[in-house]
């Protein structure tokens, strides 16, 4: 089979380290191998064409439902975190398309309005609510109308624990996906979005390019792809270096971007402006989950085929939520809650 040729191929080139298709631990349900496809192209293949990805070109980065064609949106973010994770694969020669698979698959679960959404559905949902569980929980059971993607246990993991919020990077107290090829997408997501959203906050004027820390400029770069290459570069020489224990930052990288890290939180994430249109966006959630809770018949009608259709109804009127786009939660919203103008 070309699939075997191309397996055989694979084990020759790729580092020790590296996970091999052919020796994935498996499926959630047993399926014949394919003919000329292996395990992680197929997972990568499924994740692309499913609805929760292309859901992801409504969702937002960090600013909430911009005007504007140049702004990141949930779905760019997820690009370029892929394409940076399979740079470092590449040059490390580990699994690409594992890689790749998880990079694209890793904010499948992410809600509309962002972080905002993501918080008021932890308070809503019984049991909280995060976005990294959420995006396991899309493949495994919400998409396909419920029978889920059936991805490797590899790409799982890589999703599930890509997460980060304000916890260490790496080192001591950071969750790490068991494989490299996991490891790496959880160093790339915030290579890429320390990097896009001081991009976009200038663009916006929430910031200024000479509000940045001297300091780290002066490490990284002046320009954003030079900030990205200096970054990526570190991850490799720094893993090679330490002999692939782990995909690894030099102590001086991980203190420089910790540090642009806790500058986007203060300057950007947390300002008066960001979080007086998180109050808005998290109203809107809420009112259309109390909605659901109060009018269940409704709520049957309006979320469809979606996800799960038997079991607890708050966790499936999360589910529905959080597939949300900001799009679609602002017109629902409008339907449930605006009235609607009279034509002559």
């Amino acid at each position: 089979m070309i699939r075997e040729e191309l397996e055989r191929i694979e084990d020759e080139i790729l580092h020790p380290a590296a996970v091999r298709s052919s020796k994935t631990r498996g499926r959630l349900k047993e399926e014949p191998p394919h003919p000329y496809r292996m395990a992680f192209q197929i997972d990568r293949d499924r994740i692309i064409h499913s609805k929760s990805f292309r859901r992801l070109k409504h969702k937002t980065q960090v600013l909430l439902h911009p005007i504007g064609d140049h702004y990141r949106t949930r779905l760019t973010h997820t690009l370029e975190v892929s394409q940076i994770a399979r740079t470092i694969a590449r040059a490390l020669r580990l699994n690409e398309d594992l890689t790749e698979a998880i990079a694209l698959g890793h904010d499948l679960g992410h809600t509309p309005f962002g972080h905002a959404g993501e918080s008021i559905l932890n308070e809503l949902c019984p049991g909280g609510f995060k976005h990294y569980e959420q995006s396991l929980r899309v493949v495994d059971l919400l998409e396909k109308n419920g029978e889920g993607l059936n991805l490797t246990w590899e790409v799982r993991d890589g999703i599930l624990k890509h997460s980060k919020g304000k916890g260490p990077i790496v080192g001591p107290g950071a969750e790490k996906p068991e494989t490299l090829e996991g490891q790496i997408v959880r160093i790339s997501d915030i290579i890429a979005y320390v990097n896009h959203d001081i991009d976009d906050a200038i663009r916006a004027g929430v910031i200024r390019e000479d509000m940045l820390p001297r300091d780290c400029v002066k490490v990284l770069g002046e320009r954003y792809s030079e900030r990205i290459n200096t970054m990526v570069t570190d991850v490799i020489n720094e893993t090679q270096k330490r002999d692939y224990e782990e995909i690894s930052l030099s102590p001086v990288m991980l203190e420089v971007i910790e540090k642009l890290r806790d500058f986007l939180f203060r300057n950007v994430y947390e300002t008066e402006v960001m979080i007086r249109e998180f109050v808005k966006a998290k109203k809107i959630l809420k009112e259309l989950y109390e909605f659901y809770e109060n009018n269940a018949k409704i709520f049957e009608k309006d979320a469809g085929n979606f996800g799960v259709k038997e079991g607890n109804l708050k966790r499936r009127i999360c589910d529905f939520i959080a597939g949300m786009t900001d799009e679609y939660a602002l017109y629902e919203y409008q339907e449930l809650f605006i009235p609607s103008r009279w034509k002559l």
